[in-house]
């Protein structure tokens, strides 16, 4: 911008009588944010400058600029000048597309049937026994209502074998410490869970990402990755995959089951999602039950609030050996949470929770689909979706734009475990309150993305 520019949206002089003139100068600066004559990034005059424009002393407008920079509305560059400041984050109240979380089930009262169901627990049990220390991975009722829960994706599944974890994170981080050392690698694909990479990291492992193509990781990138770093645990996440929404075909899931075994890899299962597909492929599990760990999570296709995860282990020694690494940071479950979840599976209400969030997650996908641009990832289900950007925008900007825009979302450069990351971002749809709320934001995120990406407007110098 010009000098002589810099005095365009500027009055000739000031009213008198209409209050202290420094305050004059300070409104007149808020006014024309307000009405967008002074955007973010636009040049102030030189105080001096201004003021023999509008007749003022030096001091007014000093004083009128320090009145402006405490209402927020500027940016001091030193020897550049001064200059509109953007809007503050702290003013803005984020809406949640960043966080992957079921939303409300359509048709349940999520407290009437906890309310109900802590009061069939409170029949049924001494509650000072629900408040003293329980065997760790789940008694038995538990360990068979997690094998009826596994049974919808599995078929028959023996309890003895199950593994009832606080989160799918502890259940994750246990079969990390299990099956692995410091400074080994665990293979995965080059997007990947973040709580994986975040595991790894403070566990001293790697995450090393295996070749992959349009339908996941490559049989051939899994020899070559295991091969050459000499690891023996793979991460899959088969179905409507985080972040990228892609379900791996049975074929893959096979060939790459025979390289795992030919490498004499276990292959964990993270299968969160896996019930809001009416037609999935096999799980890994029922391919090579004495190869994977099948994990499942009612965190986000029921409530995180359960904080339970079922592992289906290949056999008794390896369910021993998983829960001893997990008894060195979580002894156990919470017993009246594992009770509770019990009573919602044998009863039914776990059954009518999902039935609720697969349909309110239905009509989210819906809406996301007629509101954002696209292209998408694969598929059209789950409580997440994969939205490639247009030029010229890369993953990193949109996310902070969005946010200065009141919306959080997902950067693929925090699911990166290979050299590049694609881009695009992770929209979650279930962490906001309603269906409405939700257009509107993917309205906002939609017109975002129309734009172009903001760059200061620096002076010409």
């Amino acid at each position: 911008m010009q000098d002589q520019d810099l005095y365009a949206n500027w009055p000739e002089k000031l009213v008198p009588g209409e209050g202290p003139r420094y305050r004059q100068i300070a409104d007149f600066i808020e006014r024309a944010v307000a009405q967008k004559r002074l955007q973010a990034g636009d040049r102030l005059p030189p105080q001096r400058g201004l003021a023999q424009r509008l007749g003022v002393d030096l001091t007014t407008v000093t004083r009128a600029y320090a009145e402006a920079g405490l209402r927020g509305l500027l940016d001091p560059r030193g020897a550049l000048g001064t200059f509109i400041a953007r809007p503050a984050q702290q003013s803005v109240q984020l809406i949640d597309l960043g966080m992957n979380m079921p939303p409300a089930p359509l048709g349940c009262d999520l407290q009437e049937l906890v309310q109900r169901g802590l009061a069939k627990v409170m029949d049924r049990h001494d509650m000072n026994v629900m408040m003293a220390y329980h065997l760790a991975g789940g008694g038995p009722d538990a360990r068979e209502a997690g094998a009826q829960w596994l049974a919808q994706a599995m078929g028959s599944v023996d309890p003895d074998l199950v593994l009832v974890c606080p989160g799918a994170q502890a259940a994750l981080a246990a079969l990390i410490l299990a099956y692995s050392v410091p400074g080994d690698s665990i293979v995965a694909e080059p997007m990947v869970y973040p709580g994986l990479l975040s595991a790894a990291r403070h566990l001293g492992r790697k995450v090393l990402a295996a070749e992959a193509d349009g339908d996941g990781m490559t049989p051939a990138g899994l020899e070559r990755a295991c091969r050459e770093s000499g690891s023996r645990l793979v991460y899959l996440n088969p179905t409507l995959q985080n972040p990228t929404t892609h379900t791996m075909s049975a074929q893959r899931r096979r060939d790459l089951l025979r390289s795992a075994v030919a490498c004499g890899a276990r292959v964990i299962e993270d299968d969160p999602y896996r019930l809001f597909l009416d037609d999935a492929p096999p799980t890994l599990a029922s391919h090579a039950p004495a190869s994977v760990f099948h994990l499942a999570t009612l965190a986000k296709c029921l409530t995180p609030g359960l904080r339970t995860a079922f592992v289906l282990c290949p056999d008794e020694d390896s369910r021993e050996r998983v829960l001893a690494a997990m008894r060195s940071f979580a002894l156990m479950a919470a017993p009246l949470m594992g009770a509770l979840t019990t009573q919602w599976i044998t009863g039914g209400s776990a059954q009518a929770v999902l039935n609720g969030v697969r349909a309110e997650a239905q009509a989210r996908q819906r809406i996301a689909r007629q509101v954002l641009p696209g292209p998408f990832g694969s598929e059209a289900a789950g409580i997440h979706l994969w939205q490639v950007l247009p030029d010229p925008w890369t993953a990193a900007d949109l996310a902070r734009a969005a946010r200065e825009e009141g919306l959080s979302v997902a950067s693929s450069d925090v699911f990166q475990a290979g050299a590049a990351a694609p881009n695009a971002i992770r929209i979650s749809l279930g962490g906001v309150k309603d269906r409405e709320e939700l257009a509107q934001a993917l309205a906002k995120l939609a017109e975002l993305m129309r734009r172009r990406p903001y760059a200061p407007r620096d002076p010409i110098v």
